[in-house]
């Protein structure tokens, strides 16, 4: 009975948070208040970018590995994501992962068996979101703004392979995508690991995307569909291999 009451009032008080943030949204503000709460923002925005900068400036070539941060450590996509993080740093890559648990728990722990750059960008979150323990001590960043840590995992990564995963994923995903199909940035690596848990969305694509013209066909080529840690760390390195870069690039 305890538990249950603790959780109604839980409910409610994150009820009344949620309608105070959609009210506060309307709010009419004066021009002290717009200037001293932006100028902040301004300000913490322009120091994570800063850090960020700083501590990524000379880690070297990196893949990023997004997934799941709800994954348990006895999952077959921890452990695949592990190998995938060994093997990229047996091949000379370091390992960017967001710095949780789950999937991004299993890459870092990955690189770190292999003796490899384990880098983790951390995010404040409401349930506070901890740094995992496989996280080079001087390569963990953690931000406040989401949009300031993909442009890092953006600026920073030479690859992306991405294992399963929710909303966040599909969020870094097509942001990936995105950036490349408009040429934003280099057309870098993109591995989705997994064909029956990424299969239907790339059907989707095909069918629904391409089929309405939504995007073009060849745009299905920005990415790579694979079922195997060996078979994504040879997407990137066979990616490479065309430019004649190897990791020391």
């Amino acid at each position: 009975m305890a538990k249950k009451k603790k959780n109604g009032e839980e409910l409610m008080k994150q009820a009344l948070e949620e309608e105070h943030k959609i009210r506060k949204a309307f709010k009419d503000k004066d021009w002290s208040e717009i200037k001293s709460s932006d100028s902040w923002v301004i300000f913490k925005v322009m120091s994570e970018f800063v850090e960020g900068f700083e501590k990524l400036a000379k880690i070297g070539p990196c893949v990023t590995i997004f997934g799941s941060a709800r994954v348990k450590s006895g999952h077959p996509y921890y452990k695949m994501a592990e190998e995938t993080a060994f093997h990229l740093v047996q091949h000379g890559y370091g390992v960017i992962t967001g710095g949780g648990p789950g999937i991004m728990e299993a890459g870092n722990k990955g690189a770190h068996r292999a003796g490899g750059k384990s880098v983790g960008l951390n995010i404040f979150l409401p349930f506070e979101q901890k740094g995992n323990p496989y996280i080079d001590a001087d390569k963990l960043i953690t931000f406040d703004y989401f949009f300031v840590r993909k442009v890092m995992f953006v600026k920073y990564s030479q690859g992306f392979i991405v294992m399963p995963g929710g909303f966040g994923t599909l969020d870094e995903l097509s942001e990936a995508l995105t950036l490349i199909q408009t040429k934003k940035i280099g057309r870098f690596p993109i591995v989705l690991v997994g064909k029956k848990f990424w299969g239907g969305l790339t059907e989707w694509f095909r069918k629904v995307l391409v089929h309405e013209a939504m995007i073009h066909e060849e745009d299905q080529l920005l990415f790579n569909l694979v079922d195997t840690p060996e078979e994504a760390v040879k997407v990137i390195d066979d990616f490479y291999a065309k430019y004649l870069l190897s990791p020391n690039f």
